[in-house]
Parts: C-alpha cells; structure tokens; sequence
C-alpha cells in the first residue's frame, strides 16, 4: 500500500501515464491498425478521404471516450457501494440496477418495438432508477434508516425479479433477441456522441460529486451513534451516496450495456494500492476502471478480428484471476 502522500502521488502520476497509454492503444488498433502519426494527424490535420482519418475520427475516439467514462463511473459507483452497504462483495449488479436496466429494455423492444438507440438508452437508465428505488425502500428499517442486510437481500430479490420476467418475455418474442444482444453482452461500439450527450455529463457531474463526499465517506464506517456525535448527517450522506450510485451505474448500463466485474474488483485494487481514504480511493478506482475497460474494449477487437469479442467477456477474463488474488491475500492475512 502507498502509506505516505509523496507515494500516493507518484502512484496516481504512474496511473496516468498507463491511461494515457491506454487511450493511444484504443484508438491505434483494431481490426485496422492505425499508426501513431495518422492518430495525431486525424485531429490536427483531418483529411476526410483517408481511411485511416474516418476510423479515427468516427468511431474510435467516441468508442474511447464511452469506454473512458463507462469504466471510471462503474469503478467508482462500485467502490460506493462497498461503503454503504460495509460490504467487500457489493457491486453495482448487487442492487439491481443491470436487471432494471436490462428489464425495461426487453420490455420496450418485445411489448412496443422500441429500437433506436436513443430510446434504449433512457429505458434502461430508467429502469436501473426503478430498481435502486425499489431496493432502497425494501432496504430501510422500521426506524428509515438503511440496513446493509436488507439491502442486500432486497438487491438479491429485485435482480432475481426482473431478470425472470425479462426471461419470460424473450422466450415469447425470441425474433427480438437479436436487438438485445448489445445490452446483453455489454459493448461500448455502436454509438455516438450525439447519442450520449445527454447521459455522459451526468457521469461527469456524479463523479465530480462523490469527490466533494470524500470526507463524510471516511465515516461512514463507524457506528451510526458515533457519526451523530461527531456531527455527520448520516442519513442524507447515505440517501446522496445511494443515487450517486443510480446514476453512475444506470448511466454506464444506458451506455454499454451490462458490464460487469468492474464495480466489483477495481475498489479492492485501488483499496490495495491507496489504502481506504476516499479521497484517494475515489480518484484511483476513477483511474483504475478507466484503464481496465479501455485495455478491455481493446483486446475485445484484437482477439478474433474481424469479430469483437463482448466486452463483459473480457472484464471478466481479466478481473476473476486478480478477485481471486485479492481474496487469497485477505484470507491469508487473517
């Protein structure tokens, strides 16, 4: 762990410098190679009649930008939820908001043959709002406060829900499925910015927010009476935090569909790394879960080209053996 700031600094500086090389891999390579020149050349000096110009400029950089946004929301959205819920396992599939999400858009594809993007897009944001709001109010106690426990166990209810009916219409209209496919698997290919400017700078807003809660995070861990006497309006911190998390995951879900495994490991990387104060955790999951996904809609495409492989395929690839690492170290050292 980086105990000290001058470490901390370095080690966000060393984090940087892997996105940065991440951000030049996501748009030099694919099905087809780009080199570095025409990479810089497409922005400065963009010539609409060259191939390697249009795939630039046309869908890699907004391919990057989503993996970008969707990877830092999904990390830090996760890493919130971990701390709500006291929780090392919670994720943003933990609340239902991949089964809400994925429910309403089976629900409009199959019942009113929706099928633009935009459309998707805020019906799947829609329902990962529903589910979380569902969850909340299965999770509070008879006082209103929120408990980890129910919570959870409401999560675990919501998700077994939605995805039993979302099951049950697709055995119905099984010529949809194709449509779906993208929610599904999880992929940020196939959109534009146009399409997503509305949704990417509620991300951007979110993070900025779970950034200026970084100190009341850090208290969240003691006991409710504790948090009182030291003056920490608990319930509002958790209630904030709560739709922090709705609109983090509910917009990567709108975006990309159902990627997971990234909620879920990079808090235990950046908790490893940067120790448990959130405002160095938030910003270093931010960081960490931006490079994975970038690496991961990368080797998506160079894996079996001219095919992608789903990107959720690829998170999970790469997140299973490094959960497993971190859970044989946390065991061992108890």
């Amino acid at each position: 762990m980086l105990n000290n700031r001058s470490l901390r600094i370095s080690g966000v500086l060393a984090g940087l410098l892997l996105l940065a090389t991440a951000l030049v891999a996501s748009l030099r390579f694919g099905f087809q190679p780009v080199s570095l020149a025409d990479v810089v050349n497409s922005f400065i000096a963009y010539d609409g009649g060259t191939l390697e110009h249009l795939i630039i400029r046309s869908e890699r950089t907004v391919r990057t930008i989503i993996a970008l946004c969707v990877g830092s929301a999904l990390a830090v959205a996760g890493t919130l939820m971990q701390t709500l819920t006291r929780n090392a396992l919670a994720s943003p599939g933990l609340l239902g908001i991949n089964a809400g999400a994925l429910f309403l858009v089976v629900i409009g594809i199959t019942l009113f043959s929706l099928n633009t993007p935009l459309q998707l897009i805020w019906l799947a944001f829609a329902g990962a709002a529903l589910a979380a709001t569902l969850v909340y109010f299965l999770g509070r106690e008879t006082s209103g406060t929120l408990s980890p426990m129910r919570t959870i166990l409401a999560g675990v209810a919501i998700t077994t829900l939605f995805v039993s009916v979302s099951q049950g219409l697709l055995i119905f209209h099984q010529e949809r499925l194709e449509t779906l496919m993208f929610w599904i698997a999880g992929s940020v290919s196939g959109r534009d910015l146009d399409t997503v400017s509305a949704i990417l700078p509620m991300i951007g807003a979110a993070l900025l927010l779970s950034l200026l809660l970084a100190r009341q995070l850090n208290l969240l861990g003691l006991d409710d009476d504790v948090m009182q006497g030291l003056g920490l309006q608990v319930a509002r911190v958790r209630i904030l935090s709560g739709l922090l998390v709705v609109v983090l995951a509910g917009a990567s879900v709108a975006i990309s569909g159902l990627i997971g495994f990234v909620g879920l490991i990079v808090p235990h990387i950046a908790r490893a790394l940067f120790g448990t104060d959130h405002r160095w955790l938030l910003p270093a999951s931010a960081l960490i879960g931006a490079i994975l996904l970038l690496v991961a809609d990368t080797l998506a495409r160079l894996m079996i080209p001219p095919r992608e492989i789903p990107i959720g395929v690829i998170t999970a690839l790469l997140g299973t053996p490094l959960f497993l690492r971190l859970a044989t170290r946390g065991s061992t050292s108890t």
